[in-house]
């Protein structure tokens, strides 16, 4: 159920309100070299170049779901969504879980703000 929202993957809609995407050395790419998600609201410098809509779908939680995590990039720039998941399993109180896994995504040296939020079903 994830859907990242990147500068590669939205490149022609940036384009479309005159941004570009730049695609560095050993970075991610970025919008006008400054933000690595094609989709915000509040960034007041580069908000005429992106979508703030939000990608919405509906999904059946059954007995199969446990679990939801909603982060930002600084989170998953230093993880993949199978890591995430192995680490919030681990830890029922999902306050906890949401914590833990900022605190490994600061431990792999994520430069990022990270924002996380895990929800139990």
């Amino acid at each position: 159920m994830t859907v990242d929202h990147e500068p590669n993957t939205e490149r022609g809609s940036i384009e479309d309100r005159g941004g570009f995407v730049s695609n560095m050395p050993g970075d991610v790419a970025r919008v006008n070299g400054q933000l690595a998600v094609s989709r915000a609201f509040g960034d007041k410098n580069l908000k005429t170049h992106l979508r703030s809509d939000p990608d919405i779908r509906n999904a059946k939680i059954d007995a199969d779901t446990d679990l939801l995590i909603l982060a930002s990039d600084g989170l998953w720039k230093v993880m993949s969504n199978q890591e995430a998941v192995d680490i919030a399993k681990k830890i029922k109180d999902p306050q906890k879980a949401a914590k833990q896994l900022a605190t490994e995504a600061l431990n792999r040296e994520s430069k990022d703000d990270i924002s996380c939020i895990v929800v139990r079903f």
